[in-house]
């Protein structure tokens, strides 16, 4: 008797789901970690919604979660968006910058810099809360982007209007003697020197050596507008006939050794003649940053990353470096004592070897 064998297909088995707990993303979920939205999403089979990673809503039970690529897909599932973190709009940071450029160009179209209630009832948020996201976003309060916008303003006039008067009521200023106020704040010499280019301006300058190279010392009426340091003195004398390309530069003035003496003291010894007059040129977000380097003791450093939590903007990193990057005051704003996360020494415009030695000078002092 013969049997007959017969082959059958094998069974498939379906696949197993990885328990919600055991998923690389539920740690994220619980952590609300902003850096994973957009990466994926999760709905909640109790409520029926799905959510960003970051959403602010209490963690639901693992047993009702399930993951998704894409808010198609979770709305495919039968999921709705969440109404708190609004999943199927674009990030919160995203919505915050738009609000904020709107805000902008209100302030930019106004006659008169609008007053913080007005601008924060246009955004639909407390004034608080206004302010607040405004510097978060902008890296400067409403009212100093009015007056840089205001500045902004005045420069362009200057340029092209039939004389300073119409400039300065053009930029929306309601009397000339409320601009005049603020003239040096807003240009940094009178109107008219600006109109001709900064020309009649003088700039003091002279150019000692210290055990660590060339050092060149710049003063307007003001105060020490420029410290520089290189090997080649030609080299500091061309860069700030480059900062400086219409203004009069006098040079080997008898009087200005003692502050080129004072500048280099701070080189050779840390901590003495530190209570320089300075002319600080730069935007809002730049003299907050050279503001905060000044805070750093001597002998201490401090990272890119703490200025920029010193600031308020912990995001802002990268422009903080460009900040320092952009210093024209060395020593006297101490750039060379902000280092890396690691506490390695970064790149200093005027050489890391420098930044080194006035580093270990100011730790020895």
């Amino acid at each position: 008797m013969s049997l007959t064998l017969v082959q059958r297909p094998p069974m498939s088995v379906a696949p197993q789901k990885i328990p919600t707990e055991l998923d690389p993303r539920w740690p994220r979920v619980l952590a609300r970690d902003r850096s994973a939205d957009g990466e994926f999403f999760y709905s909640v089979a109790s409520t029926g919604v799905y959510c960003r990673p970051s959403c602010a809503a209490r963690p639901a039970l693992p047993k009702n979660v399930a993951f998704h690529l894409t808010t198609a897909e979770a709305e495919a599932a039968g999921f709705r968006p969440c109404k708190r973190c609004k999943p199927d709009q674009p990030p919160l940071e995203a919505r915050n910058a738009a609000l904020i450029a709107r805000v902008c160009r209100m302030i930019e179209e106004a006659e008169e810099p609008p007053v913080l209630a007005d601008l924060a009832r246009a955004a639909g948020l407390s004034p608080h809360h206004f302010h607040r996201m405004f510097k978060a976003v902008t890296g400067v309060t409403p009212r100093d982007y009015a007056a840089a916008r205001r500045a902004a303003r005045v420069r362009q006039g200057l340029g092209t209007a039939g004389t300073v008067t119409e400039a300065i009521y053009d930029a929306g200023f309601n009397s000339a003697g409320r601009f005049y106020d603020q003239s040096d704040a807003l240009l940094g010499m009178t109107p008219r020197d600006y109109r001709a280019g900064g020309r009649g301006a003088e700039i003091r300058f002279a150019v000692g050596q210290s055990s660590l190279g060339a050092i060149l010392v710049a003063r307007s009426d003001k105060g020490v507008c420029a410290i520089l340091m290189d090997d080649d003195p030609a080299v500091l004398v061309r860069d700030l006939q480059d900062r400086f390309p219409k203004a009069t530069l006098i040079g080997d003035d008898a009087g200005f050794a003692d502050l080129v003496a004072r500048v280099v003291g701070l080189v050779e010894r840390p901590g003495v003649g530190a209570d320089l007059p300075l002319d600080v040129r730069g935007t809002a977000f730049q003299q907050r940053v050279w503001q905060a380097l000044r805070q750093i003791p001597a002998g201490t450093t401090a990272t890119y990353r703490d200025i920029a939590e010193a600031i308020g903007q912990p995001k802002a990193v990268r422009a903080v470096a460009g900040a320092c990057a952009a210093n024209a005051l060395a020593i006297a704003i101490p750039c060379h004592r902000v280092v890396r996360n690691d506490g390695s020494l970064s790149g200093y415009r005027w050489g890391v070897e420098r930044k080194a030695a006035l580093i270990q000078r100011e730790a020895a002092a």
